[in-house]
């Protein structure tokens, strides 16, 4: 009997690309930016309703307040002026997601603060702080093996490990950075083998070949991808073929 195996893919969205309609039948999780670094009470609401539609869990994407850098700039900013931000960009969200009968289902941080949280214990210990209210009831999407997720599992965060589809790795499992050429895997044949080795093996392939341990709950293709329509759909058509399904 062969085993099918279920897994969450994700993307950021509400991001002014605009193609959630065309992206929602594909993934099983969103990620709404909530005014940091895009968003607003319009975008929020807007798909919100259309997560709604397609059955996707909806969660909170919040940032460093930084618009101008589309969130993609380390900041040097007060603790507790970041713990307002972040309390303010997820509290957006939640009120139009009460409006809409529905409910949080994880809060992903976005950008630098992401990947400031992944390698720094004083900042994940703000972000964890500035989510505490959400412990209880609110998945926190995290990278897997990072300072942050080592923490949350330590305060009794419920986790969801995350890992990267169309991002390349370094050694140490931190993504490379978008100033590289080589940040982005675009070519959805090779995104496909990037997350079969990830589903299958529990392995990932770094930017110099060298195989690494992963284990993750869910799997990001972003949104503003180039191709990200098109690695959506060629995933689509054949994790099924390796017994791969979406998690609904």
């Amino acid at each position: 009997m062969i085993n099918k195996v279920f897994i969450d893919i994700n993307c950021d969205v509400g991001e002014g690309i605009g193609n959630e309609s065309a992206l929602f039948p594909h993934i099983s999780s969103c990620n709404i930016a909530c005014g940091g670094h895009a968003g607003d009470v319009s975008t929020m609401s807007e798909i919100v309703q259309l997560a709604k539609k397609f059955g996707i869990n909806v969660g909170a994407h919040p940032s460093y307040p930084d618009r101008d850098n589309f969130g993609r700039t380390s900041m040097k900013i007060e603790k507790n002026v970041l713990k307002a931000s972040i309390r303010k960009q997820i509290k957006a969200l939640e009120i139009v997601l009460s409006k809409a009968e529905m409910q949080m289902h994880h809060i992903k941080a976005h950008g630098a603060l992401y990947n400031d949280i992944a390698g720094d214990l004083e900042l994940s210990t703000i972000y964890l702080e500035s989510i505490r209210a959400y412990k209880d009831d609110v998945l926190v999407y995290l990278p897997y093996g990072s300072v942050v997720e080592k923490e949350a599992r330590k305060q009794g965060y419920k986790v969801s490990r995350e890992a990267f589809g169309d991002r390349n790795y370094n050694e140490d499992l931190s993504l490379v950075s978008r100033r590289s050429s080589y940040a982005m895997i675009e070519e959805p044949i090779k995104v496909l083998d990037h997350v079969l080795s990830m589903v299958i093996n529990n392995e990932v392939y770094t930017l110099n070949g060298i195989q690494r341990p992963i284990w993750a709950d869910t799997y990001c293709i972003h949104g503003d991808t180039a191709t990200a329509l098109q690695i959506l759909t060629y995933l689509s058509d054949e994790l099924p073929k390796k017994h791969i399904f979406l998690k609904k």
